[in-house]
């Protein structure tokens, strides 16, 4: 089966520069690990693409049509269909006293936010700062090695991918989904309650869903807050009797003398028997 416009996909990748061979992006962790471009709170699965909705890079949307499922392929995006050529117009001399100002100590490579915009530093000299506002990839051909692990089909399925793409970090099995002809209800579960954009997350579900399904017309989200459970009061712990101390040998009262027998009995003090 081979890919068209407005499949949805999920695609393995690695992202390399055709130039120097440098890996910038991948969906697997292990390369990320490897290749030193690891990245804390990044969920390295498959992609999650749709075709000709420019979700990716112009040269990759378009690259995507034809490729068979489970095959590798390569993808070569030249500059105009990447990043864009490089502008040399984006490429500022700024005095080094305004990073000072800022407690910033550049160095070239160093990657900031300059009035609003990223900037790569370039150079360093006496006084003054080059910074350059192209993006870090402008002018490169890159190259991906790709694989297309799956085409989505179904209703359901497509609408629980739209709901991951926006609560990747949880599990979609987490998630109960039941779509009608008009209406799609979203169970959350717990973990989501915790999220910070969990507003802006339901909204972009909101959008994509109306755009792939026009025939929805409410989406709604069920959030089910469970009463806790008392924790058990902890058993209190039997008291173990003290004893009291045993006083040393020497402090221990004497015992007391054996009864003695009685001494026997003489003949004066034998009881005088009257004759009858």
């Amino acid at each position: 089966m081979a890919v068209k416009k407005n499949d949805f996909v999920l695609m393995d990748f690695v992202a390399k520069v055709k130039e120097s061979n440098e890996v910038f992006d991948t969906s697997s962790q292990d390369i990320a690990r490897k290749e030193h471009i690891f990245r804390d709170g990044v969920v390295y699965e498959p992609m999650l693409v749709a075709v000709g909705e420019g979700w990716v890079l112009r040269g990759l949307d378009e690259g995507l049509v034809g490729l068979d499922v489970d095959k590798s392929s390569t993808v070569e995006i030249p500059p105009e269909k990447g990043f864009g050529p490089r502008d040399p117009s984006k490429i500022k001399l700024m005095p080094l006293r305004k990073f000072k100002a800022e407690k910033l100590n550049p160095y070239p490579g160093m990657q900031l936010e300059i009035d609003g915009k990223i900037a790569v530093i370039r150079t360093v000299g006496a006084g003054r700062v080059q910074a350059d506002f192209n993006p870090p990839l402008a002018g490169k051909t890159l190259v991906y090695d790709l694989s297309i692990k799956k085409i989505i089909e179904t209703k359901e399925e497509k609408i629980q991918a739209l709901i991951h793409r926006r609560f990747p970090a949880i599990d979609i099995k987490k998630f109960t989904v039941k779509p009608t002809e008009k209406e799609v209800t979203i169970e959350l579960p717990e973990e989501a309650f915790l999220l910070e954009a969990l507003q802006y997350a339901k909204r972009g579900v909101v959008i994509d869903v109306q755009k792939f399904f026009s025939e929805i017309e409410n989406v709604t989200f069920l959030e089910t807050y469970k009463k806790k459970a008392p924790p058990a009061p902890k058993a209190e712990p039997t008291p173990t009797p003290e004893l009291a101390p045993t006083p040393p040998p020497e402090l221990l009262p004497a015992p007391a003398p054996e009864a003695l027998p009685a001494p026997p009995t003489t003949e004066e003090e034998k009881p005088q028997q009257t004759a009858p």
